[in-house]
């Protein structure tokens, strides 16, 4: 089986524009050039990969298959020049690390401190995503290392526990809900909440009474958003323990622990394969370890 890269980027164009006339513009060929790899890509492969028809092309199933195959493909490559890029310039070593929004906010900037310190010759790529979009960089290779929420399936991947973070109900502290110590969930329902745009998943989770949901009054953009709202008594939210407490130090809001299952969440390291990362990767990962003490004796003295 042979392709090239010329290959994968023209099927790419053809799936996105549906038309190999625009695809062929896309990728600089001609059209006779275009149709002509298209044919000799089927012949290699052995399957027919797009449906013809008046209207355009469409991708058979093994033209979908193939499709995610060549994306992977060229975004590796994107990767390895970027890297080879990297050294040319002076960098020893570039780590890809994607991670949810708490863990990018709350736990990673005085680790990754640490780490750049001791390997100046290092560069880092952090980005910030939903745990789902995590899992799924993971597993298709376009992150080194990742962060995110339990309670998600991760499928082959090495699942490292890294820190306690459980749900948790916020309120106002003016708000019926703030004498409380700790509750289920469902007796929150009754009351408005202020939603987080990348943890609608958790509303899954939330109620088994298909007749009672969460009644979103605002969506928020951010934590801070959302705790300020929470502070205004606008209605309740529920966080991730360590972001509520970041907040709590500056804003009039109360905490309350959730006793349901599901609320006991925690954050996890995924990666490929611990063994198959670079030397320099791999000591990221040992220092994000290591720092579980310290984080769990930060945490102890901030609920003191």
């Amino acid at each position: 089986m042979h392709f090239d890269f010329i290959d994968l980027k023209l099927f790419v164009c053809l799936a996105n524009t549906k038309n190999l006339t625009r695809a062929a513009e896309r990728a600089s060929l001609s059209l006779s050039a275009a149709s002509s790899r298209i044919k000799n890509l089927e012949d290699n492969v052995g399957s027919k990969l797009v449906y013809r028809h008046n209207l355009g092309v469409t991708l058979t199933p093994q033209g979908e298959t193939f499709l995610r195959h060549a994306r992977q493909i060229l975004s590796q490559s994107e990767l390895l020049r970027g890297d080879m890029h990297e050294y040319a310039i002076g960098m020893k070593g570039h780590v890809r690390v994607f991670a949810n929004s708490n863990a990018s906010s709350g736990f990673l900037p005085d680790v990754l401190r640490r780490y750049l310190r001791k390997n100046p010759h290092v560069s880092i790529d952090l980005q910030e995503h939903t745990s789902q979009y995590v899992i799924n960089a993971v597993t298709s290779g376009v992150t080194d290392i990742g962060i995110a929420s339990s309670g998600l399936h991760t499928g082959a991947l090495e699942v490292i526990p890294y820190v306690p973070d459980p749900i948790v109900l916020v309120t106002s502290t003016q708000h019926p809900l703030a004498s409380r110590e700790c509750m289920d969930f469902e007796e929150c329902l009754d009351y408005p909440f202020i939603g987080l745009p990348g943890s609608r998943h958790i509303e899954t989770f939330l109620t088994t009474d298909p007749d009672r949901r969460m009644r979103i009054r605002v969506q928020g953009g951010t934590y801070d958003t959302v705790c300020r709202m929470i502070e205004a008594d606008i209605g309740i939210g529920v966080l991730p323990d360590s972001a509520a407490k970041r907040y709590a130090r500056n804003l009039a809001i109360k905490i309350i622990p959730l006793t349901n299952d599901w609320a006991a969440c925690d954050l996890r390291i995924l990666v490929r394969s611990l063994e198959d990362l670079p030397l320099f990767s791999r000591e990221l990962v040992d220092m994000l370890r290591s720092d579980i003490p310290r984080i769990k004796a930060r945490e102890q003295a901030l609920a003191g």
